[in-house]
């Protein structure tokens, strides 16, 4: 007896999971040689192109992504996109021993959340009901209710890049990983989209022909190229154990929200598995913000054109001796001062 559809997706999830994980530590040192030898990316900069560990980074990445866009032909994103979470545990262990960005003992009860909820979601998920052909996805992707989501999705990315970007780009990291996310939930769907069309390509019917097939590889090459330059400035700029939790609970979200609308993964469910669903969903996204809470917070990088130097403040001590030592030098220069004799006329 083979394995399930369900079961290969998740254990493709998982892999992608390890893999992703990993990359976003790799990157990250990459970024921050990058930024110590030029302009940090977080400010325009492309020194971290020179740089093999944000390519040994970027090369996990791609794998990831491949494990995790065949994980999407194989079972719905309800149950793929939650198990991301297993990319947060990874990362904030490795950033735990690689870039000493502590775990508090709370980040644990965090990771234990994460899992449990990626259980419960995997017990519950629904059965992939796969298209018969590139037009029947095209049907659902031109179909009202997503065809809002998606004018309201690329209306609030234009708003963040135009508007929120210049002013909150370098302070609140909703921005980048707004734009991220939103853009994340359209690669998503285009991308499984693409993965289906594949797979009835391979069963002997070839989708190639389609117009349809090709406008959603567009669609996924433009969001994923967004996502790809608006990462790299949040993980430059913001704490990595920051950044991957918090990427995780919005693109999750948006993403779940934009498979429902258009593949409607529930449909056929009864309200008592949904339920389950949704709790499992909130218990990993409880825990994602149990780990953001926890995490030491990363000081924010220094503006452009300014010294990177640190000194250390003085010991409690040693502002007592260097005050008492300057009372010395002053009282004797005055001593010399008043024994002094005026000069004669």
């Amino acid at each position: 007896m083979g394995l399930s559809d369900n079961l290969k997706g998740v254990i493709l999830a998982v892999a992608s999971s390890a893999f992703i994980g990993s990359s976003f530590i790799l990157k990250k040192k990459g970024l921050k040689r990058g930024g110590a030898s030029g302009i940090r990316a977080g400010v325009g900069g492309y020194t971290y192109l020179l740089e093999p560990l944000w390519w040994a980074g970027m090369i996990t990445m791609i794998m990831g992504e491949i494990a995790n866009f065949v994980a999407y032909i194989y079972a719905p994103a309800v149950l793929v996109t939650p198990l991301g979470a297993l990319s947060i545990i990874v990362s904030a262990c490795l950033a735990h021993f690689l870039l000493n960005e502590r775990i508090q003992k709370m980040g644990i009860v965090g990771c234990v959340s994460c899992i449990v909820g990626s259980v419960v979601i995997v017990i519950h998920a629904p059965q992939e009901h796969t298209p018969s052909s590139v037009q029947d996805i095209w049907t659902l992707a031109t179909q009202p209710a997503f065809l809002v989501y998606v004018v309201a999705t690329l209306s609030a990315v234009l708003a963040l890049v135009l508007h929120f970007e210049p002013h909150y780009g370098q302070t609140n990291i909703l921005v980048y990983l707004g734009i991220c996310s939103l853009m994340g939930s359209l690669t998503v769907v285009s991308i499984k989209a693409i993965g289906i069309a594949i797979k009835l390509t391979l069963d002997g019917m070839s989708q190639i022909a389609y117009p349809q097939t090709w406008f959603f590889l567009t669609v996924a090459v433009i969001c994923v190229i967004t996502q790809l330059i608006y990462l790299n400035k949040a993980l430059d700029t913001f704490n990595a154990t920051l950044v991957s939790p918090v990427y995780y609970v919005m693109f999750t979200t948006f993403t779940i929200i934009a498979s429902v609308i258009m593949f409607k993964d529930w449909s056929g469910q009864n309200a008592g598995s949904i339920a389950s669903e949704i709790c499992g969903l909130i218990t990993v996204l409880s825990g994602t913000i149990i780990l953001h809470v926890t995490r030491e917070q990363e000081p924010p990088p220094p503006p452009v054109g300014t010294c990177r130097t640190h000194h250390p403040p003085l010991l409690a001590g040693e502002r007592n001796h260097d005050m008492v030592h300057q009372w010395r030098l002053l009282k004797e220069s005055r001593g010399r001062t008043f024994n002094h004799s005026p000069p004669s006329r």
